[in-house]
């Protein structure tokens, strides 16, 4: 056999082999390369949390008053939205208003001046419509007799000067009255207890509201 015959011969069978190859690498598993561990890929969901300040909540606003008296005075305003005044309670504030108005005989009006016994018509007819009479002596027949340890805010309290009345206040409570006292001086409050009015003292009566 010629040399030329062998080396085409070789040629042929390496030829016939080489589909027989690429099937075999096709069959036989590959080796993956190995990488490096990452917790991202084994867990995807996971992620470092990083702490953060709490946010901060503002405190609420604080008022800016110019005065004591600016706070006492929204103060009191609040509370007397907020709070429902009763009778007795709305009477005495009013009451409390007038104080420092002169006294002015057979006076009815604040613009004018008040007597004792027009002091206490007036503040019961602006709060609650009530036509008390003009002078202290009708108003002493008509209230209701009560005995002095059963006086409330509200009641009035009657002064005599042997045995005529001749002098009429309102009760404040803690022993206290506010009434317009005599010419030359203004609405106050007085002790009941002042030796002046102590031994005047005539009795108190009540005024019904209905």
């Amino acid at each position: 056999m010629s040399p030329t015959l062998i080396v085409r011969l070789a040629v042929l069978a390496l030829a016939a082999m080489a589909p027989i190859v690429s099937f075999a690498q096709t069959l036989s598993p590959s080796v993956a390369t190995p990488t490096a561990f990452s917790l991202d890929r084994a867990v995807p969901q996971y992620r470092v949390v990083e702490s953060s300040p709490a946010p901060r909540i503002p405190l609420a606003a604080k008022p800016v008053f110019g005065s004591d008296a600016a706070i006492v005075a929204s103060m009191e305003d609040v509370v007397d939205r907020a709070i429902y005044k009763t009778p007795r309670k709305r009477i005495a504030d009013f009451a409390l208003s007038l104080r420092d108005i002169r006294y002015r005989r057979a006076g009815r009006d604040p613009s004018t001046g008040f007597d004792c016994s027009g002091f206490t018509h007036y503040v019961y007819n602006k709060t609650f419509g009530v036509e008390l009479p003009y002078d202290a002596p009708s108003q002493y027949r008509d209230g209701e007799k009560i005995a002095r340890e059963e006086m409330k805010v509200g009641d009035l309290v009657f002064f005599q000067v042997r045995g005529h009345i001749t002098h009429v206040g309102m009760y404040m409570g803690e022993g206290r009255f506010i009434h317009s006292p005599a010419p030359g001086k203004r609405v106050r409050v007085d002790e009941l207890a002042n030796a002046y009015w102590a031994k005047r003292w005539a009795g108190a009566r009540r005024v019904h509201l209905s």
